[in-house]
């Protein structure tokens, strides 16, 4: 199926479709220009690259930092650079305007707060891999997060010679112990009331569906967590025979084979896609 007959069968897809569930992973955001590479790593990380030898963001946030003050200086800049600098992107700006009348969900791994900037309500979105926006306790001792910008601002505007002041070291209120940003990395990553509403909210979602005509979308999710919304879409499209999904996806835009006739894969532009739907 050439490019053209593929975009005239999404659209077909959903114009008819009951329910839409959005799926957006890294290759969404990375598309949208929040590269995790290139000059925009370069430019802003020069100093830090300089020290440490980073190669890119991604990595670099695994780097084991010998100091709080360095650990920060780093995150901080991290952060800024994710959550707060970047305003809504037009590709983001672009999707909502695909689906705002839609009845749909989001469930994305993206941490770095696009879908809100783009006016996606918070009560169809779920983070489900936390968001850069909040710090908690490491330990994860208890399911509060904490709001991060002006401490974010603060470590920015006191870092010199890539540290933070030791005052601007943020201890865990409760234990007294080290803090971390809202991130799953490991079993310590902590769901605080709002992510189990967000997620009973999915749950139900989809729930809602699993016979109706469905489109799944899936944007730029690759195989890094595929649990989370890949192998689920896939899941999901196979047990319905009602269901699309569409893939879009430049590295890894084909899908089973078992949902072949149901899958309509994009392994061009993003935004070009978008456009054209």
């Amino acid at each position: 199926m050439n490019y053209q007959e593929r975009i005239e069968r999404a659209k077909a897809a959903l114009d008819s479709a009951e329910y839409l569930v959005i799926g957006g992973g890294a290759g969404l955001s990375d598309a949208a220009g929040l590269r995790y590479l290139g000059e925009r790593f370069t430019d802003n990380f020069r100093l830090f690259i300089e020290r440490y030898g980073f190669e890119d963001l991604y990595t670099s946030s695994f780097y084991p930092f010998k100091t709080e003050e360095e650990r920060w200086a780093y995150w901080a800049k991290h952060i800024s650079l994710s959550r707060y600098e970047p305003p809504a992107t037009e590709l983001y700006l672009d999707l909502f305007k695909l689906v705002k009348r839609k009845n749909y969900f989001v469930i994305t791994t993206n941490v770095d707060h696009q879908f809100y900037k783009a006016s996606f309500p918070a009560e169809k979105i779920f983070a489900v891999q936390g968001d850069y926006g909040f710090f908690q306790c490491a330990k994860g001792c208890h399911n509060k997060l904490y709001y991060n910008e002006d401490i974010v601002k603060d470590m920015l505007a006191q870092t010199a010679d890539c540290k933070i002041p030791a005052e601007l070291v943020f201890n865990c209120p409760v234990c007294g112990g080290r803090m971390d940003v809202n991130l799953r990395k490991d079993n310590c990553f902590v769901q605080d009331e709002a992510w189990y509403i967000a997620s009973n909210r999915y749950t139900a979602f989809v729930q809602k569906n699993v016979d109706k005509r469905v489109v799944f979308m899936e944007l730029g999710v690759g195989f890094n967590t595929p649990g989370i919304i890949r192998f689920p879409f896939e899941q999901m499209t196979y047990q319905n025979p009602n269901a699309i999904l569409i893939r879009v996806n430049s590295q890894h835009s084909q899908g089973a084979k078992e949902n072949s006739s149901q899958t309509l894969s994009f392994g061009e532009d993003m935004a070009k896609v978008l456009a054209a739907l």
